[in-house]
C-alpha cells in the first residue's frame, strides 16, 4: 500500500483500536516531524491533520470506520481544500495557500477562516471575534512595579499593533495570557496561520548592549532578560503544528525604535534558539518576516485562536 493510499490509523501510526489519548500522542509526534516549518512534506503534514481530525470526532470516526471497513475510504490527501505550498524553516519566500484555480495568496491578502464560517451551524468562536486583530490589554499583576510593567507592554502593543498587524490582516494579537509552563504570564502572543510569537518587554537606558547568549552587558552591568523558552517549549508542546518562536523586545526610554543598540557576541546555543532579543525595529523586521514567510500567512487559525483566548487551560 503506497503511502498516498494508507488509512488515517496508518498515517498515524496507531491501531484501530487505539483510545483518544494515543490519538492524540501519535498527531502530536507525526504533526512535529510533518510539518513544513519542521522540514517535513506540506502533502504528509496535509493527510496526518486530515488524519487526526477524522479520528478524533467519535461521529467522524464510526463513519470513517464504517467505509474503511467496506473499502469505500477515499484518500484524503486529494480533497480539493487548501494545501500548502511553504518555503523551508528561515526562508524569506511568501509561503501560500494554493486553492485549484486561484491565484496565489501571500501574508497582505485579506483573511481566510478555516474552518471557514459558511456552513459552520457551531463556530468555536463568533466570527466577530475572530474577526477582531487586538484581544485583550495587559493586566497588571501583583503590587510592585506593576505600573512600570504596563507601561512597557503598552508600548509593545502600540509597536505590535501599529507596525505589524497592518502588514498581516490574519494575524490576531492576544495579550495577558496565562503561561502553560509556570503561574507567570505571557505578554502577547501574536498568532497568524500556523506561526506563533510569544513576545515579552524590557526597558533598558540608551546605548550598545552586547547579548552573549545569557545576559546583556553594558558598562559592567549585566541584565538577564525575562526567562522565555520554556513557555516556548510548553506552548510548542500543546500546539504541535505550530512553529512557536520567543520574542524580547528592548525598548529606550526616549522610544527612539533603533535604541538600546544590540549586538551579539556570538551565536546562542540550545533553548536560546528558540528566543530572539531585539530592540523595537528588529522586532518590528524579524517578526514580520517570520510570519509572513509561514505557511499560509493570511489564515486566521479558529481552532488555535479560540484555545488562546481561552487562556490555554
Amino acid at each position: 500500500m503506497t503511502e498516498s493510499s494508507s488509512s488515517h490509523y496508518q498515517v498515524l501510526r496507531v491501531a484501530v483500536t487505539a483510545t483518544e489519548k494515543e490519538i492524540k500522542v501519535a498527531y502530536r509526534r507525526a504533526a512535529r516531524m510533518a510539518h513544513p516549518d519542521h522540514g517535513g512534506d506540506a502533502a504528509t503534514f496535509r493527510r496526518v491533520t486530515a488524519a487526526y481530525e477524522t479520528l478524533i470526532d467519535p461521529q467522524r470516526r464510526k463513519a470513517y470506520d464504517r467505509s474503511y471497513g467496506a473499502g469505500t475510504v477515499r484518500d484524503a490527501s486529494s480533497d480539493d481544500g487548501a494545501h500548502f505550498d511553504a518555503p523551508a524553516a528561515g526562508s524569506r519566500a511568501s509561503a501560500t495557500v494554493r486553492r485549484p484555480g486561484n491565484v496565489r495568496n501571500t501574508a497582505g491578502d485579506p483573511p481566510v477562516y478555516v474552518p471557514p464560517y459558511e456552513g459552520n451551524d457551531a463556530p468555536l468562536i463568533p466570527l466577530a471575534q475572530a474577526r477582531q486583530q487586538v484581544h485583550g490589554m495587559p493586566r497588571k499583576r501583583g503590587i510592585f512595579g506593576a505600573e512600570a510593567r504596563i507601561q512597557r507592554e503598552m508600548r509593545t502593543v502600540q509597536l505590535l499593533t501599529r507596525q505589524v498587524l497592518p502588514a498581516i490582516p490574519a494575524a490576531r494579537l492576544i495579550n495577558g495570557l496565562q503561561s502553560p509552563a509556570d503561574n507567570n504570564h505571557i505578554d502577547h502572543a501574536v498568532l497568524s496561520g500556523y506561526r506563533l510569537a510569544l513576545v515579552n518587554s524590557m526597558l533598558l537606558p540608551k546605548g550598545a548592549y552586547a547579548w552573549d547568549g545569557r545576559t546583556l552587558n553594558h558598562g559592567g552591568r549585566a541584565v538577564a532578560p525575562p526567562q522565555l523558552a520554556r513557555v516556548v517549549w510548553a506552548m510548542q508542546d500543546i500546539f504541535p503544528e505550530l512553529n512557536v518562536t520567543g520574542w524580547t523586545v528592548v525598548h529606550s526610554p526616549d522610544g527612539n525604535l533603533h535604541e538600546p543598540v544590540i549586538d551579539h557576541h556570538r551565536r546562542p546555543a540550545g533553548d536560546l534558539e528558540t528566543v530572539q532579543i531585539v530592540n523595537a525595529a528588529g522586532m518590528v523586521r524579524g517578526l514580520k518576516e517570520f510570519l509572513a514567510s509561514g505557511p499560509a500567512p493570511n489564515t486566521v487559525n479558529i481552532p488555535v485562536l479560540a484555545r488562546l483566548l481561552r487562556g490555554m487551560h
